[in-house]
């Protein structure tokens, strides 16, 4: 009887299950497991300064056999000097209310009733008593349902929820030695007759498909436990390591995230798959639902060496896009508005702060021909157009359908969706690119992308009107002190 509790002891300490001080509320159903992770960590809780409380589920499946099993529990407590939480659930009426199977609204409204006494409370932990053999089963189950490293890790000894630590002191423990513990503790338990009926996958798999393997492989059960313990290491491992690449290569991109397509090709294959999971996870709930056939088909997409663009369908509310070298992933509900911005200028010197994009346009007016030194790199960051040609206000606002500008070079005018295609302007992009048109309507310039061949600056020019483009990142005192504003020291 000792021997499982210093087992327990030593394992809550290896793995940190618990800190002295701590408030426990151990889930008990009248089981044998249960009962006996109950008595355990009370004959602990001197030792390791732990406050032991219980809660107790009555799903109302069973009517009086089941009220006979929370009974049982107050009184086990009683005897121990416990408290003890209990209520009676009627879970079959939740089923036909919400259509859910029975074991998920059973644990449902179960776990919901621990987090509630653990918060009333103030208890750091919530104690479940699954076991090696509740392990063995798990990995198995997820194994035939095709399950990757994550599934195969089983059931992690802690794991965070909400504002409180799931911690299984027994995992490692198998169910022989507990009802051994229970019966050399004088300690009387209830058994649960529905685990031992078929109509549940878990209950064929324990029932049927253990016992079979176990021909072939008498310890199947403890292979199944050090698969699990093997798969959680190596899945901590490679979420780390996603975890580092994300942080080094991923951008914020709206209500999304953003990569570029080389540096998610550069990893490992089993790190592109993770890394594309952990985006995932960041923006859905379903965290637990990610289907590997999802993961790899982005991955697959994003392999196709043709600079192209395209949008897949993620799930749970999440679309991938490719935009030539850039992975995006954003919720489908963000959209940009209707109407693209729109800003007037009507005077022909200052700036304008455009939040859309974020940037400014500075304007200046200067007399005779530019100086060499003033050139800069005709449709990037400025352009030049003679004055006097250019009737205000201007306007500067979003791209709009069957917009055109009339191009140097090319007889006529060409449209700006062509331009921003050839050019390989991320579509997520050009809706907040400025377009500057004159009082005309004619499109003068698209910054960082071209000027139109609209009043050019030749050896007539008397006045040139320059027009400079400001990303946020560039916007400083400077640009203000010229103009007239104010800067803070």
């Amino acid at each position: 009887m000792e021997e499982l509790v210093r087992r327990t002891r030593d394992t809550g300490r290896r793995e940190e299950l618990w800190l002295p001080g701590d408030k426990i509320v151990v889930a008990v159903s009248g089981g044998p497991d249960s009962t006996a992770l109950l008595h355990v960590l009370y004959a602990l809780a001197s030792e390791e300064s732990l406050h032991i409380l219980a809660a107790h589920v009555d799903h109302g499946f069973r009517g009086a056999e089941s009220a006979r099993e929370a009974e049982a529990v107050r009184s086990l407590c009683g005897g121990l000097g416990i408290p003890c939480e209990t209520v009676l659930f009627d879970v079959p009426a939740y089923i036909r209310e919400t259509g859910m199977n029975p074991q998920a609204a059973a644990r449902e409204k179960r776990y919901g009733f621990l987090h509630e006494v653990a918060e009333r409370y103030g208890a750091a932990r919530i104690a479940l008593a699954h076991h090696a053999d509740d392990q063995a089963e798990t990995v198995l189950m997820r194994l035939l349902r095709g399950a990757g490293a994550t599934g195969l890790s089983g059931m992690a000894a802690k794991r965070r929820e909400r504002n409180v630590e799931l911690i299984r002191p027994f995992l490692r423990m198998n169910k022989a030695d507990l009802i051994a513990y229970c019966r050399m503790a004088g300690l009387t338990y209830c058994t649960d007759p529905s685990n031992e009926k078929r109509g549940y996958f878990r209950n064929r798999v324990r029932l049927d498909v253990l016992p079979f393997l176990e021909k072939y492989n008498p310890n199947i059960a403890d292979s199944l436990v050090r698969l699990a313990e093997i798969s959680a290491a190596e899945n901590d491992y490679l979420d780390g390591a996603a975890e580092d690449v994300f942080r080094a290569a991923a951008r914020r991109a709206g209500d999304g995230w953003a990569i570029g397509r080389q540096a998610l090709l550069d990893l490992p294959v089993a790190l592109q798959r993770r890394l594309i999971k952990l985006i995932l996870n960041y923006l859905t709930l379903e965290k637990e639902s990610i289907s590997f056939e999802r993961i790899e088909r982005i991955r697959q997409a994003a392999i196709e060496p043709a600079p192209t663009t395209w949008s897949i369908d993620a799930g749970y509310g999440i679309r991938c896009l490719r935009e030539y070298e850039t992975l995006r992933w954003t919720r489908e509900g963000a959209k940009p508005d209707d109407e693209p911005f729109f800003y007037t200028v009507r005077e022909t010197k200052g700036w304008l702060f455009v939040a859309e994009t974020p940037g400014e346009l500075v304007i200046r007016v200067r007399d005779g021909r530019p100086r060499e030194s003033e050139r800069l790199a005709e449709g990037r960051a400025s352009a030049e157009f003679d004055a006097d040609q250019v009737p205000f206000p201007l306007t500067v606002r979003g791209r709009r359908p069957g917009d055109r500008m009339s191009v140097m070079g090319l007889n006529g005018t060409k449209k700006v969706q062509d331009m921003f295609v050839d050019a390989k302007i991320a579509p997520s992009v050009r809706d907040r690119l400025p377009l500057i048109w004159d009082a005309e309507g004619r499109l003068l310039w698209i910054p960082g992308l071209r000027r139109s061949s609209v009043a050019p600056v030749t050896a007539a020019t008397q006045r040139r009107l320059r027009l400079e483009w400001k990303e946020a990142s560039a916007r400083g005192g400077e640009a203000m002190a010229e103009l007239g504003g104010e800067t803070d020291d």
